[in-house]
């Protein structure tokens, strides 16, 4: 008997975790999701959304990460409803199908604190758009055609200021997201195409007189192609934050010490007189390895990014450009600093041992400030060792051993020798100690009773770790089991292999490869990273900031048994 339209279907399967559950009758292809739309759902509610993909057959099965939501499929095929606990933790969850055959890539699902609304067609006319009537505002749209321009209007009293930021590219959306504002007499009053860390645009705009206010989102195909057009398609989603209420545009220092308290020194928008500038960041939460964090103080509508590390987190005092004067820089630890005039050089003295294995990285651009840095290490001397302006992205990085006992000194600059309040930067000074990182290009395999599956590991090694390094899995069904595994010394690559029982059952679940060597409390978990970049004849590629960029619960599906051969019959 068919259910009405809109309702679960009795046939719905939901994983949380990292359960495992047998399967009936869910065989065909293997799904393929490529978006969620919307992408965002309040802490405390329901609501149906749509999975793009390819679902043969419907309804298929779904796993969420984390706690505090269920997903039910409906009648009509793509169509979900998902309910999310109140005390549900707000961020970023990743959801996936699943069948006999295998599951999808995981795609994101927004737990958010706060009312969200949803975008209307038609608004692509300014003279006729969607009107919000309170701010803030958290709107989940989606750009759904070739050409399509979405229009909200706000209203906006003389010397207020809005703060307007698009999240698309974090998405994995393949838009180029242009934001642009115009006024009451519908002339272009501002627009930001990118806020300088992602493809996203932000915008600060303070309103020169009273009157209705144009939002457009619209975007180019990401990756660009050869036509000059606004892109639109069913995986082009995207949130729409808004606010008249305080936003920081930095914090003092820029980053924060995992694992402590944290005071930090904002400045920003629409920041009443009565608030405290100091505020309290609390890094106990912040997971080990993670290099920066996402941080929403009570009372404010947008995230802002703060760096993390493991030392202390200190601020330059000037004058620091020539040695004599030079500040300190701990190790483990970070400092942060600005060129507040052009060529301005700022230094750093710190300690070293002959032999020692150090990393000294910027961070200015990656944060979102207009820095081209460089960054060099002077010796005892005065005499420059080594430089370097550019690693990764246009941020440098120096891995340096210490050619002897003594104080040296990290010395950070502009490479266009611009200055200003705005070339921010963070140094962060941390000992290379010997390790290894440990990725998968798959993060969904699948293996048939009686067969074996080899997962191939790559291996980079790092701050002169040359040991054994050996691979076990955790999490397995039953019925399946881990090869032993190890890669050499000099190795970059291993293989784990899984071994299937022939009488192992039909199932689906993760599983997580782990990885252990030289130190015995060393142990990494192989991670798929979901962010990507590179260029393509000078065409950036891929997804850089994401917001979520790696997994290590890994996926399997045990199918069933291949058919039995009809002895009967003649070969």
């Amino acid at each position: 008997m068919a259910c009405p339209k809109g309702t679960a279907r009795p046939s719905t399967w939901f994983l949380a975790g990292s359960l495992w559950a047998g399967l009936p009758a869910l065989t065909g292809a293997v799904p393929v999701l490529e978006q969620l739309h919307p992408p965002a759902i309040q802490a405390g509610t329901a609501r149906e959304i749509t999975a793009v993909g390819k679902f043969d057959p419907w309804p298929a099965a779904t796993w969420v990460s984390g706690d505090g939501l269920r997903v039910e499929a409906l009648e009509e095929k793509g169509r979900l409803r998902v309910t999310v606990a109140t005390n549900a933790v707000p961020g970023p969850r990743l959801l996936r199908f699943f069948n006999g055959e295998g599951a999808s890539a995981p795609r994101f699902l927004l737990v958010g604190g706060d009312p969200q609304t949803d975008e209307l067609e038609p608004n692509d006319d300014f003279r006729n758009p969607q009107v919000l009537a309170t701010l803030p505002a958290s709107v989940n749209g989606r750009l759904e055609k070739n050409g399509d321009v979405d229009v909200l209007a706000v209203e906006l009293a003389a010397g207020q200021t809005l703060v307007a930021a698009v999240e698309a590219h974090v998405w994995m959306s393949p838009v180029d997201a242009v934001l642009r504002l115009v006024g009451p007499d519908g002339s272009q009053a501002a627009w930001n195409h990118d806020d300088g860390r992602t493809l996203d645009p932000f915008l600060a705009f303070t309103a020169p007189r009273s009157g209705r206010y144009g939002v457009q989102v619209f975007g180019f195909p990401h990756p660009a192609d050869s036509d000059i057009r606004f892109t639109g398609n069913a995986r082009c989603v995207y949130r729409l934050l808004l606010t008249t209420g305080p936003a920081i545009s930095h914090a003092w220092p820029l980053g924060i010490r995992r694992g402590v308290t944290n005071r930090v020194r904002i400045d920003g928008w629409n920041l009443p007189n009565t608030m405290p500038r100091e505020l309290v960041v609390d890094g106990a939460a912040v997971a080990a390895a993670v290099g920066r964090t996402e941080w929403r103080p009570p009372g404010f509508h947008l995230p802002f990014e703060l760096a993390v590390g493991d030392g202390e987190e200190e601020i330059e005092s000037e004058p620091n450009d020539l040695a004599a004067s030079a500040g300190h820089l701990r190790i483990p630890g970070a400092v942060t600093g600005d060129l507040n005039a052009k060529g301005d050089h700022d230094r750093f003295r710190f300690e070293a041992k002959k032999g020692e294995r150090l990393r000294l990285a910027v961070k200015a651009a990656a944060l979102g400030f207009p820095l081209d840095a460089w960054l060099a290490v002077e010796g005892p001397d005065g005499k420059e060792l080594v430089r370097q302006d550019d690693s990764v992205g246009s941020d440098p990085v120096i891995e340096w051993t210490a050619p002897s006992d003594g104080a040296f000194v990290a010395v950070a600059g502009s490479l266009l020798q611009k200055g200003g309040d705005s070339l921010r930067y963070r140094i962060e000074a941390t000992r290379s100690r010997p390790g290894f990182k440990a990725t998968v290009t798959e993060d969904v395999f699948s293996i048939a009773p009686g067969a074996t599956n080899g997962i191939k590991v790559a291996l980079t090694r790092s701050g002169g770790f040359e040991a054994p390094i050996r691979l076990t899995a955790e999490g397995l069904p039953p019925g399946i089991h881990a090869a032993a595994a190890e890669a050499g010394p000099k190795e970059s690559e291993a293989v784990l292999r899984l071994v299937a029982a022939a009488d192992a059952n039909p199932t689906n679940g993760t599983f997580r490869i782990v990885l252990a060597g030289g130190d015995p409390e060393l142990r990494v978990a192989a991670l798929h990273e979901l962010v990507s970049s590179g260029e393509n004849n000078g065409v950036p590629q891929g997804f850089r900031r994401l917001k979520i960029e790696a997994v290590e619960d890994l996926w399997l599906t045990v199918t069933q048994p291949p058919p039995a051969k009809d002895a009967s019959k003649k070969p």
